[in-house]
This record gives C-alpha cells, structure tokens and sequence, in this order.
C-alpha cells in the first residue's frame, strides 16, 4: 500500500482537502501534546512561547521513525554530507 501512494502524482495529495486533513491532524496532535498536557496558561505570551519551543522540537530534534530513528537534523546533515562529496567529485571530473 506504502508503495501505491509514492507513485502517484504528488499534486492528488495537495488538494485542498488533503492540506486541510494535514493541518487538522497537526493541529489536534499540539493541542493534545501542548496545550492541554502543559495548561492552564498565565497569559498568551506564555502559550506564544511554548509554541515556539514546540514548533522547533517538532522540526528540529524529534526522533522520526521513518528517518531510522534520528532527528531531522541529523538525516539532513547525513544526507548533505553524502551528496556533498558525490557532487564534488562529479566536479573534479570536469
């Protein structure tokens, strides 16, 4: 099933319902995680402030199973490292 969905075009998932079900899913995902686990809150710089922290755990430092168990930024560094050197030695051909 996994496989079927990698070969079709990308532009059937980014309807508008596809993008909206993305959104609602994170959404419902921060309120659990965040804002009810952490609440109640003084204020809104409060809650403006949890949601930066979350936001940069989120998309910096939270371990992805699909990534082999490592954050984002450590597969990006991985993968710009390995394609780095390949791109340099093409260039060293020229």
């Amino acid at each position: 099933m996994p496989e079927q969905l990698f070969q079709r075009p990308l532009d059937q998932f980014l309807t508008y319902r596809g993008i909206n079900a993305l959104a609602e899913s994170f959404n419902g995902q921060f309120k659990a995680e965040l804002i009810h686990r952490k609440g109640p809150w003084r204020n809104i710089e409060h809650v403006e402030w949890a949601t930066l922290t979350y936001i940069d755990w989120f998309n910096r430092r939270r371990i992805h199973e699909s990534l082999g168990h490592v954050t984002p930024t450590e597969f990006e560094d991985a993968y710009y490292a390995v394609n780095e050197s390949e791109s340099l030695a093409v260039l060293e051909t020229i």
